[in-house]
């Protein structure tokens, strides 16, 4: 058994009051136990559970009564109409501690019970407890749910006068059809108003169910010629794995009214079996006595099938049966609408998911973390992308961008400027280089193209980031001790309005360094300029990386992209704890940098003559025998020897060697020339012309990147265990 604390939780405030004015519209003019029976309903389709339960003081103190029930049979709730102040049952326990209580058991096929006492001024005057289906106890949610309703129960319990009544009339519900006809509107705006498929669920079983007294629901669908639930209320998870995804021709109530596209009701197990003769086992099972079986039928076809349920015999005037075959002609065309929404919904996901990364590489310099979260009220495709590009030299680019605007169209502009962005990339041009032709493709676009960017260089051998910004928020830097600090330098316009030159950045970044990226839906909105957004920002990283596990896993040597992703959602849930009414798309990007240790660094000058490259197989020995790599001792002397080769035959000024010991062996040659080497074909009968054809051959990667000064020819050789 377990106690758990129901406090509401601030992040479903909105929910709750939703509920719980419906509740107070439904419970309008009813008196009695009418009014505890329907906020038990509620108790139980907020918690999918399989009844609910209210109690109240007896007369006998510490003894409770049975004050009202939904959604169980006789057998169940005799056991709970009178229960002794010594038990320990739940509700007593509730009433006892005054918290609420989960205790795990299987009464009436349920996982467990959660009970929450009912306040009153001289302590609780009740409890009000619901058979739960889940495999633990209720969330924190639920919980505040749960304690809501059994306030409200509270609240309205002076007004009941009279006697307890009986469970079984307490638990007869039997709304008529007067009733739910004058909430046929209401049904009809939250049916309109429903842009998803679980939306049209919620608003069959918040308005359909109450005024008809019913506790269970099934709402099916077909897909693929077979019945999968879309949702339900009052059933046993049993139940449900027992009829999901049944074929079309297979004999059950829903596949028989769908075959016949006309509604049935059954107003007893007795009626049932005379309609449905193959079904007893399967009628035992749902613990239901009566149903209104209705074929959902939109545009001409069947979609589906919803079934209205009781847990007691009830018969159906022809008002009520004209009433709920109207309502699913309603339910119908709303869920035939939100399952194209859905569909729409399901696409644009997956096109967000492939255009952006769908893993950030693992790298020697850097451990990275994201989150990309879309606007709250769009069809999660915009404009921002975030991306993580190795370059040579164990070097790394991070890139963020936003294209101006929201949608499809943006999208795929986005998609273009990220594919534009790793080619450029892939070609080693400095930062403002990149962005010169970048522009270009945006103003290609059209003139009301625009995107702001912002690209990085990390080199972990020299620890500096170079970036440069068009538009974009500059990254925030946290340093080892935690020392926040931001960037200063002012941001060239968007790409599509720049032009060139470019502005480039340099930061030296420590070890053990941070840098926060984003783009302006994080920090920008109605309420906050991107100013304030900027600081508020800058406190959150900074209060997050103090309580992250960040430094212990550091010292630790232990993979930081648990502990970065657990910092990026504390900033997004500190920055936007509203997520579903966010008005633009925002991206997060945390990058943790590493530099090269100096040992794993050598340099070496060459002379300007013919004896540069004996020079540079003698210091790759005894640099590979230094670091015990003597097995590559052989082809990096070929590779080194033909890039020497090449700078003292067809480049120019003094060469210069530098060996990086990484999860790779790299070879750098510079030289002052910006000339670019290229592979060409060698006939069979030339002497020379297959140098770099050899250096391919026992490279994983080579190539060239461009230099202020020059360039630098480099090759990368796996390390052998």
């Amino acid at each position: 058994m377990a106690t758990a604390n129901a406090q509401p939780a601030s992040d479903h405030a909105q929910t709750e009051s939703v509920r719980l004015r419906l509740l107070e519209a439904e419970a309008d003019g009813l008196t009695g136990s009418a009014a505890s029976t329907l906020a038990a309903q509620q108790a139980m389709a907020g918690l999918g559970g399989l009844g609910a339960l209210v109690h109240l003081r007896g007369d006998v103190p510490g003894e409770l009564r049975l004050a009202a029930a939904s959604g169980l049979g006789p057998d169940v709730t005799a056991a709970w109409a009178r229960l002794r102040g010594d038990q320990d049952a739940p509700p007593v326990r509730a009433v006892r501690s005054g918290s609420g209580v989960w205790s795990a058991d299987t009464t009436g096929g349920a996982s467990g019970t959660a009970s929450v006492p009912l306040p009153g001024p001289d302590g609780p005057i009740g409890a009000l407890s619901v058979l739960t289906t889940g495999p633990g106890s209720p969330d924190p949610e639920q919980w505040s749910f749960l304690t809501a309703v059994a306030a409200w129960i509270a609240r309205r319990t002076p007004r009941l006068g009279g006697d307890i009544p009986a469970w079984s009339r307490a638990a007869e519900g039997t709304g008529g059809g007067t009733d739910a006809e004058l909430r046929m509107s209401e049904l009809t705006v939250a049916l309109a108003e429903a842009v998803s498929s679980m939306d049209v669920v919620r608003a069959v079983q918040e308005r359909v169910l109450p005024p008809f007294g019913a506790d269970g629901m099934l709402v099916e669908v077909i897909e693929r010629d077979r019945l999968h639930i879309l949702g339900s209320t009052g059933y046993s998870q049993d139940f449900l794995d027992e009829i999901e995804g049944v074929p079309l021709t297979t004999h059950t109530a829903a596949t028989m009214v769908l075959r016949t596209g006309t509604p049935a009701f059954a107003e007893s197990p007795a009626e049932f079996l005379r309609l449905f003769p193959p079904l007893e086992s399967l009628m035992v099972a749902s613990a239901k006595r009566a149903w209104a079986m209705l074929p959902l039928i939109a545009s001409g076809r069947a979609i589906g099938c919803c079934v209205i349920s009781f847990t007691q015999e009830r018969s159906f005037s022809d008002e009520q049966r004209t009433l709920l075959t109207a309502l699913s002609g309603l339910v119908a065309q709303a869920l035939e609408r939100a399952r194209l929404y859905d569909a729409e919904h399901t696409r644009a996901q997956e096109l967000q998911r492939g255009l952006l990364p769908r893993a950030l590489p693992s790298l020697p310099s850097i451990s990275a973390g994201a989150r990309y979260l879309p606007a709250g009220q769009s069809d999660e495709v915009g404009g921002d992308w975030y991306d993580v590009i190795r370059l040579s030299s164990d070097r790394v680019a991070l890139v963020v961008g936003d294209v101006m605007g929201h949608g499809v169209t943006e999208a795929v502009t986005m998609a273009r400027l990220r594919t534009a962005v790793r080619t450029l990339a892939d070609l080693d041009i400095p930062p403002d280089d990149l962005f010169a032709h970048l522009g270009d493709l945006v103003r290609g676009l059209g003139d009301d193209s625009y995107a702001t960017c912002l690209y990085a260089e990390y080199d972990p051998v020299t620890r500096i980031c170079t970036f440069s910004s068009a538009g974009h928020p500059l990254p925030i830097v946290v340093h080892p001790d935690g020392t926040v600090v931001r960037p200063g330098p002012a941001v060239d316009p968007p790409l599509g309005a720049a032009e060139p030159p470019f502005a480039t950045h340099e930061l030296h970044l420590p070890d053990n360094s941070l840098l926060v990226f984003c783009t302006d839906g994080l920090v920008e909105s109605a309420t906050r300029d991107i100013d304030e957004g900027l600081d508020q920002l800058e406190r959150s990283v900074s209060r997050a990386v103090a309580q992250s596990t960040l430094s212990s896993a550091v010292r630790r040597d232990e993979e930081l992209e648990p502990a970065l992703d657990r910092l990026c959602d504390a900033v997004m849930a500190d920055l936007l704890p509203d997520r579903e009414h966010t008005d633009d798309d925002a991206v997060l990007l945390v990058v943790h940098t590493r530099g090269m240790p100096d040992g794993d660094v050598a340099s070496f000058g060459l002379p300007d003559d013919p004896r540069a490259a004996g020079e540079a197989r003698r210091h790759v020995r005894e640099q590979l025998a230094l670091w015990g790599l003597t097995d590559l001792e052989m082809t990096t002397e070929l590779v080194v020897s033909e890039l020497v080769g090449n700078v003292i035959r067809h480049a120019s000024g003094p060469a210069r060697m530098r060996l990086l010991r990484g999860t790779s062996l790299i070879c750098e040659v510079y030289d002052a020339s910006p000339t670019t080497p290229r592979i060409r074909r060698a006939a069979s009968t030339d002497e020379g012309g297959r140098g770099l054809q050899l250096v391919a051959a026992v490279s994983r990667r080579w190539g060239t990147r461009f230099l202020s000064e020059g360039k630098c020819i480099w090759s990368e050789q796996p390390l052998t265990a």
